[in-house]
């Protein structure tokens, strides 16, 4: 049996249960949680090993239209769906199940959840189309890049960066809200222990999209088993990040993920 996790972003436990009433007569299997929004204990984790079992089909998040548009649960959910495309790759599927309210637009979502299907929870087609997302399957996304984050209490929110196959001469990574408070670079997969960082930057300015980026970068070389780690105190509303420039070039790529 094909089973889906769903994140209720509400706290109705009749909402739940009328939309698992509904599927269980498609021979689905639901799981999930109810969310707590405390982003500085980083309660969005407490979901992360259990959404990123391979048993799980995909992940659907119910909630209303001013709780998806919520910056706050945006920003938990970014991160959420950040470090689960990581561990189920990038085309792992997202269903938002709204409850009501005006039905939003992918365009007024987060980056991380721009792939989302968007449905009405009161669609009465809804059983069979999560079916067919369970049983489907999602074309590969091709990225240039690999992105993760870890978190706790502890020691903190912490992005990783890479590129997926390539090489990079270096890396910047930028807030636009937040504030970077360390770097690291170290072999992919864990925050690094220590590190030798070369020719190390503070304080860089960027400005994209009438956004102002500050950004910290690093002259270390990168590839698909060397990560740079950043570390975020706040909540940014977007992240901007790409190769350092090499000797000559006066403009790089940049990638950036609007989180909120």
């Amino acid at each position: 049996m094909k089973t889906f996790w769903l994140t209720s972003l509400g706290p109705s436990q009749d909402i739940v249960n009328d939309l698992m009433s509904k599927i269980n007569t498609y021979g689905l299997k639901v799981t999930g949680h109810f969310w707590k929004d405390d982003l500085k204990q980083m309660a969005w984790t407490a979901a992360k090993d259990d959404l990123t079992d391979s048993k799980i089909s995909f992940w659907a998040i119910l909630g209303s239209e001013e709780e998806l548009l919520n910056p706050d649960l945006r920003y938990g959910l970014s991160l959420l769906a950040i470090t689960a495309q990581a561990k189920r790759g990038s085309n792992f599927p997202v269903v938002i199940l709204q409850t009501h309210g005006t039905l939003i637009s992918t365009d007024q979502l987060p980056t991380p959840l721009k792939g989302a299907d968007i449905f009405l929870s009161s669609d009465s087609g809804l059983g069979a189309k999560l079916v067919a997302k369970a049983h489907g399957t999602s074309k590969q996304i091709s990225h240039e890049y690999f992105t993760d984050i870890y978190g706790d209490a502890q020691i903190g929110q912490w992005f990783e960066i890479r590129p997926f196959s390539s090489t990079w001469s270096g890396a910047m990574f930028g807030v636009h809200g937040g504030e970077i408070a360390f770097h690291g670079v170290g072999p992919a997969g864990n925050l690094p222990s220590k590190s030798i960082l070369n020719f190390p930057m503070k304080g860089l300015r960027l400005n994209l999209r009438e956004k102002e980026y500050i950004a910290w970068a690093v002259q270390n070389e990168l590839n698909a088993e060397t990560s740079y780690f950043v570390k975020i105190d706040g909540f940014p509303e977007s992240i901007l990040f790409g190769p350092f420039p090499t000797e000559g070039e006066d403009e790089t790529d940049v990638h950036v993920i609007e989180l909120k």
